[in-house]
């Protein structure tokens, strides 16, 4: 290995070195949120762990992962210790804030992913549409917020969808573990609910995006204009707008009447935004309407003309053109990357927990573990060289094309491999024996039921 080699890897094994740093401050911001020390110090073990090249991330594995004789420790860190989840929740939005807040542009992009699970004895479990799956499974979906600027993101608030069926049903509650002081709420009340604990704490970025879901809650748009909260939201094409005093027509009949045909060309405009995967150029257009602070964007795909509609809302003080608003709704699109990031590599539906509590502490470990790592790729970032790209179509690449910024997943594997530590093999030795010892008693339990129901039919 050369020099040149030996002080490269040495500027990547930093990244690693900060990533542990980050977590060291965020745990450390965390011990009010924690009545007594354990459980504080086993968040810590469990977010590690979440961290970790485990991968499956459950109560098992991570309590052999970090050492622990049991799960009993990490069971009880979600289930029984005493610890407020939902403070716990506002110190990693606050770090994640306080981290990115300084961007030209800052977005709050809602969502919703699920989980499928099997059976209805998880809280929120029930036949929906699960996006995870793409088609309606037996699954628990939740509403998350995702702090995105062009410099980095992260999901920074989440809150479980429960059927009002499951709420309704008294018995049912004690058994999933639901407290009494959850009701129901739609997924666009529970983003709402998101957002007004943003804005009681001054996190809520100035502008708000979201899909169809989002879109046509009338509620959650006014909510937003009362705070002076500007967002861009898909719509159907049903939507409807008003272009004239007293006359409101669909989305897709105000493009038909005031953008289609050769004389309105120029009213398009194509734009080119960074994406995950690269740039990708739209055609935008947008409408006015009566208000003067409400639009009707539209984006069409340049090779198949599929139309995409947006209602918009700009506030007073928020620049009134075409590419803010453009910026704004592809800045939804790092949601789904957090989605991806959180389950493929820090176990965001991992868990094999049941209960409603459980659940949701499991997913706010989630997302500091995430956001550790979200952060600390965000700043290595600032740090990187410009990317290499051709500008011509008939350009031959050189012969080095440098390497690209490092990403969350490789963030992770730099932490995996600053705290590596080797157990001893009596460790995983007994971690198998009480693996075997569980599921015998499990297979026992499970067949002495299969008789008393083969008896009783």
């Amino acid at each position: 290995m050369t020099q040149e080699d030996r002080e490269a890897a040495a500027a990547v094994i930093v990244e690693g070195e900060r990533a542990v740093a980050n977590l060291g401050v965020l745990h450390g911001r965390l011990r009010p949120c924690f009545a007594r020390r354990k459980p504080f110090e086993q968040a810590g073990k469990y977010m590690a762990g979440l961290m970790s090249d485990l991968p499956r991330k459950n109560g098992w594995t991570i309590a052999e992962h970090v050492g622990d004789e049991t799960p009993d420790r990490t069971q009880r860190l979600l289930n029984q210790a005493v610890w407020d989840h939902d403070r716990v929740q506002g110190v990693v939005r606050r770090f994640v804030v306080e981290q990115l807040g300084d961007q030209s542009l800052r977005v709050g992009a809602l969502d919703e992913s699920g989980q499928e699970k099997q059976g209805e004895s998880t809280a929120g479990t029930k036949r929906q549409y699960m996006g995870c799956a793409g088609r309606v499974a037996n699954g628990v979906n939740t509403v998350y917020c995702s702090y995105a600027t062009p410099g980095g993101h992260a999901l920074i608030g989440a809150r479980i969808y429960v059927p009002e069926e499951q709420l309704a049903d008294v018995e049912r509650r004690k058994v999933l573990g639901i407290p009494a002081t959850v009701v129901f709420r739609t997924k666009s009340q529970l983003a709402q609910d998101l957002l007004a604990d943003m804005i009681a704490d001054r996190t809520v970025p100035p502008w708000i995006a979201g899909d169809e879901v989002y879109g046509r809650a009338g509620k959650l748009r006014a909510f937003l204009e009362d705070h002076g909260i500007g967002y861009v939201m898909r719509v159907g094409c049903a939507f409807t707008i008003e272009v004239r005093s007293g006359h409101r027509i669909r989305a897709d009949t105000a493009m038909t009447t005031h953008l289609s045909g050769r004389k309105n060309r120029k009213r398009w405009q194509v734009c080119s935004v960074t994406g995950s995967k690269g740039e990708r150029a739209y055609a935008w257009a947008w409408l006015a309407t009566t208000s003067p602070r409400h639009y009707l964007l539209i984006r069409k795909h340049l090779s198949t003309g599929e139309l995409a509609y947006h209602y918009c809302h700009i506030p007073a003080g928020q620049p009134d053109t075409l590419m803010t608003l453009v910026r704004v709704a592809c800045l939804r699109w790092p949601v789904e990357e957090g989605f991806e990031f959180g389950k493929d590599h820090f176990g965001l539906d991992h868990s094999q927990v049941r209960l409603y509590t459980a659940l949701l502490r499991h997913i706010v470990l989630t997302l500091a573990a995430l956001a550790v790592c979200a952060i600390t790729a965000a700043q290595a970032k600032t740090r990187a060289p410009a990317p290499i790209l051709p500008t011509t179509p008939d350009e031959q690449p050189p012969e080095d094309l440098g390497l690209i910024a490092l990403t969350v997943a490789e963030i992770k594997r730099l932490f995996t491999l600053v705290t590596r530590r080797h157990l001893p093999k009596s460790h995983h030795l007994h971690w198998t024996w009480w693996r075997r010892r569980h599921q015998a008693r499990a297979r026992w339990y499970h067949h002495r039921t299969r008789l008393r129901r083969d008896q009783q039919t």
